[in-house]
Parts: C-alpha cells; sequence; structure tokens
C-alpha cells in the first residue's frame, strides 16, 4: 500500500509546524541563538518539501484526468 503525496505532505506540514513550536519555546531572551535557528532551519525544509508534495499530488492528478 503506497502513501499519496497529500498524506505525506500533511505529515511534512504538521512536522514543520511542531519544528515552530519548538522553537518559539526554546527562545528566551533573543531568537538570535543557535538552537532556535536550527529548529526554524528544520522547519523551512519540511515546509518546503510539504509544498513540493502537494504540487506533486497537483500534477499526478491532472495527468490522471487526461
Amino acid at each position: 500500500m503506497k502513501i499519496s503525496p497529500k498524506t505525506m505532505a500533511a505529515i511534512y506540514f504538521v512536522m514543520g509546524v511542531f519544528f515552530i513550536y519548538i522553537a518559539i519555546l526554546s527562545a528566551g531572551e533573543t531568537i538570535w541563538n543557535f538552537t532556535t535557528m536550527v529548529l526554524a532551519l528544520f522547519a523551512t525544509l519540511e515546509f518546503g518539501v510539504s509544498f513540493r508534495l502537494i504540487g506533486l499530488h497537483v500534477r499526478l492528478k491532472n495527468n490522471k484526468k487526461e
């Protein structure tokens, strides 16, 4: 059984939100510390993968219609 790109996109999006939440919690008096920046970088990568998977889902859906 294959997992659809839409499902994987949702999982990656939730993980990105989770990383942002952890980054907000780790920010003390400033956000310019190493831990916060690494967590924000991971969240950015997760959101990027999520958006690419949504695009893949749309392309596959359009190809299936034709």
